[in-house]
């Protein structure tokens, strides 16, 4: 479990619209039959720094594949905002982990 947080978001407004394009970039057809390749699921964090607030992408996934997606969403932002990848907590990402482990059953049921 690993959180990449996009720092520096002027608003929460602004932190809500960039979920759009990354959603995009994470999942490019939404219609397709589960699981995604990175499960992923966002929320959002005041920084204490300034009133700026962090759109917090949660990707359930190894530590490669977590700054791969860093990489990814830091080029999909220009490299206006700072990007940061930590470990996160499954406790902190239960619905994800939980997303998780239904998709990984009904792939294993259909294969």
């Amino acid at each position: 479990m690993y959180e990449i947080r996009i720092h520096g978001c002027p608003s929460s407004e602004e932190a809500l619209a960039l979920q759009d394009p990354i959603e995009r970039l994470l999942c490019p057809d939404p219609d397709h039959a589960p699981p995604c390749e990175v499960p992923w699921s966002f929320t959002l964090a005041g920084e204490d720094a300034d009133d700026s607030t962090a759109l917090v992408l949660g990707v359930y996934t190894s530590s490669g594949q977590a700054t791969q997606v860093a990489d990814q969403v830091c080029a999909l932002v220009g490299g206006t905002l700072p990007i940061a990848v930590s470990e996160g907590s499954a406790e902190e990402w239960e619905e994800l982990v939980e997303q998780y482990r239904f998709e990984k059953g009904l792939r294993q049921v259909s294969s």
